[in-house]
């Protein structure tokens, strides 16, 4: 099962960021420019979602629930969102075929930005992955968030990467963290029950976020492997020797994880041979990241010279 946030009816974890939205918003006092920035897989951009269903919804009789940070499936902005038919919703994210937003992109939204609303509600801006704006696209955006259109919002969102400090600066951002307590508390709420019944404790001596962690599941069992059995030297044998890293991008980041954890947790990093290991990897991967080298290669290396080794 895919967790797509603009499907998420329910809000697991965030309940202190959520609620201090609300204030904010209720005392009129919310930022037009919101930056909301934390690790992939916190539930950013189901926050995102969700403080938007309860502007838009607070008026209808089927409004969102407050008190129990659900979306109410019938209301007539969560369909609208759904269907891609809000006209007081613009969602921005980067192309299934593109590594990135692109220009074009930021001058569609402009332009509609720049039309009469529909109604006399708040309008809002969702720009997700917000790292993915090249530098054209940013300067397009610069100007429109140096002076939005009256009654706009704008929330862009950051999986903790680099962003322009010229961006960053015209925004209030908002850092996000869920502590591994809360993280396995998501998981169980995602799953619908105890997350240890999946997977290998092993595997979960390592903290990451509660989105990663249902995808590591429920990738491996849509794959038929039970990931109780595996141990984490195990678990990355089969992901390099199956090359599972290459079905899904989520898996290879987790992954990258996972070889860091393996460092920690296998090996002694008192020897300076091993420091010099551990550091050749780590810029093996950023490397890679950056300018999307071959990928193959750094898996089959970090077998061989490590868990090999």
């Amino acid at each position: 099962m895919i967790l797509k946030p603009i499907y998420q009816k329910n809000l697991y974890g965030l309940d202190y960021f959520f609620h201090n939205f609300v204030k904010l918003y209720q005392k009129n006092n919310l930022p037009n420019k919101i930056l909301i920035s934390g690790d992939e897989g916190l539930g950013k951009s189901t926050l995102a979602f969700h403080l938007v269903n309860y502007v838009l919804s607070k008026d209808e009789d089927l409004s969102y629930d407050l008190k129990n940070l659900q979306i109410n499936q019938e209301n007539k902005s969560y369909k609208l969102t759904i269907n891609a038919s809000n006209p007081n919703l613009t969602l921005v994210d980067s192309l299934n075929d593109k590594r990135g937003i692109d220009i074009n992109q930021i001058r569609d939204l402009i332009s509609n930005l720049n039309k009469s609303s529909f109604n006399n509600k708040e309008r809002f801006v969702i720009i997700d992955n917000i790292e993915k704006l090249n530098k054209n696209s940013v300067n397009a955006l610069l100007k429109i968030l140096e002076e939005p259109p009256q009654n706009i919002f704008f929330i862009l969102i950051n999986n903790d990467r680099f962003i322009l400090p010229t961006l960053k600066s015209r925004c209030i951002n908002f850092n996000l963290f869920l502590n591994y307590q809360n993280s396995i508390y998501v998981v169980n709420k995602l799953l619908g029950e105890d997350i240890f019944n999946h997977i290998n404790t092993d595997l979960l001596n390592h903290y990451t976020t509660p989105g990663k962690l249902y995808k590591l599941i429920t990738f491996f069992e849509t794959n038929d492997y039970n990931l109780k059995d595996y141990k984490l030297k195990d678990l990355l044998k089969l992901i390099i020797n199956e090359e599972l890293y290459k079905k899904d991008i989520l898996i290879k980041n987790i992954s990258f994880e996972y070889f860091e954890f393996f460092f920690r947790k296998e090996l002694s990093l008192v020897k300076s041979k091993t420091f010099d290991i551990h550091n050749y990897f780590i810029k093996r991967i950023n490397e890679t990241k950056k300018f999307n080298l071959d990928e193959e290669s750094l898996f089959n290396e970090f077998e061989y010279k490590v868990l090999n080794g």
